[in-house]
């Protein structure tokens, strides 16, 4: 076995989308993007390859310079992907990256394979290798999954009334959901995402990240932008991606009006029905809070998802892999006191928006009671 730097777009795909931990972020496409739009100073492709040519180990790897230390650090998001984290091509792919490690002054890899954190032969094998837990997790640990095999009546018949009501709903309403095309129709889904940035004070990529991604991933339907309109304009638009048998929810955008049409749960079920006819078995709506509990942030956002029917996939914790141990350290030392910090800065947002609402509460004047009419299901 032998290390490569895989330039057959093809043959790498087709190795990843066969693999039990595929994932969208190790497909080929992701390593040609803009290393600066992810957060890295450079993407590395490196594969594995048996005496006959064959992959049998690939990870798209990110260079990333740790914040206050100066030195960088090798990050493969839902990598590596191998069949077998035990095999030969595994001790062949570390032996590499540790050299690389060394040449380029780097201080641990760090890997969040997509696999379930009850799969014991990949906790287990990479203990055995050096790797160690990290409680803070680059990638979102938890996510919400929908097996979406089954026919469509049973799909219907799997979600929440309400949200079958509100696909209904929607198209009585009058919002029409078609598969975005071009440029003009990417402008246009950038602006209702700036929009919902904004109001939910998330932070986005420069537009020409998009556009690289639409550009690479949709050459063979791996990626696919749906546009809801209402009367010719465009109130809400999410971008699919597609690895193997899994179809990914990536990004979201909505208009601060035309809430009432109930846009979004006509979406969903659009591109689950998009996603069938391209032949993928699971649809990954991504990140919930990892507490299911009320108040926990995206909370929201969870009972959003839950409603269309699924399940809760917790994924393997974060391993690092030390090569230097005191700047390791040091790295830690600095994550915590960021987490701390983070948490401080929520504590306090909580607390003024407590005491904003009081004031107010407490200086308005009492208003008559009066009958509110019947709120819309699912509104």
């Amino acid at each position: 076995m032998e290390v490569r730097i895989i330039n057959d777009r093809q043959q790498w795909n087709d190795f990843v989308e066969s693999a039990p931990c595929c994932s969208i972020s190790q497909m080929y496409e992701w390593g040609e993007l803009d290393p600066h739009n992810i957060g890295a100073e450079e993407i590395m492709r490196i594969g594995v390859v048996d005496g006959d040519g064959k992959l049998c180990a690939a990870i798209v790897m990110t260079v990333t310079c740790a914040p206050g230390i100066k030195q960088c650090y090798f990050y493969a998001p839902r990598g590596p992907i191998i069949h077998d984290p035990d095999s030969p091509a595994m001790t062949v792919l570390l032996n590499y990256i540790k050299a690389e490690a060394r040449r380029r002054n780097a201080f641990m890899l760090k890997i969040e394979p997509s696999v379930p954190d009850n799969d014991l032969s990949w906790s287990s094998a990479l203990a055995r290798r050096g790797f160690r837990s990290n409680p803070y997790h680059m990638h979102v640990r938890n996510e919400w999954v929908l097996d979406i095999s089954p026919d469509e009546k049973t799909l219907l018949a799997g979600m929440k009334e309400k949200w079958r009501y509100n696909i209904r709903l929607a198209s009585r309403r009058g919002v029409v959901v078609r598969l975005g095309a071009g440029q003009a129709d990417l402008d246009a889904f950038y602006r209702l995402y700036e929009t919902t940035s904004e109001r939910d004070k998330f932070f986005i990529n420069n537009k020409s990240h998009y556009e690289d991604i639409m550009r690479l991933f949709g050459k063979d339907e791996h990626a696919q932008l749906f546009i809801a309109e209402y009367e010719g304009t465009p109130i809400a638009g999410i971008i699919i991606l597609v690895a193997g048998p899994w179809s990914y929810y990536m990004y979201g955008a909505s208009a601060n009006d035309y809430r009432e049409k109930m846009p979004n749960h006509l979406l969903q079920w659009t591109a689950m029905q998009w996603s069938k006819k391209r032949g993928c078995r699971y649809y990954n709506f991504r990140g919930i809070p990892e507490i299911l509990a009320e108040g926990q942030e995206m909370y929201g956002i969870y009972l959003f998802k839950r409603g269309f029917g699924g399940y809760a996939l917790h994924s393997l914790a974060t391993q690092d892999l030390v090569y230097r141990p005191f700047t390791y350290r040091l790295y830690c030392c600095l994550l915590d006191a960021k987490h701390r910090l983070d948490v401080y800065r929520e504590k306090r947002l909580v607390t003024q928006a407590t005491h904003a609402q009081s004031k107010e509460s407490s200086t308005s004047p009492a208003h008559p009671t009066t009958q509110q009419p019947e709120a819309v299901p699912g509104r």
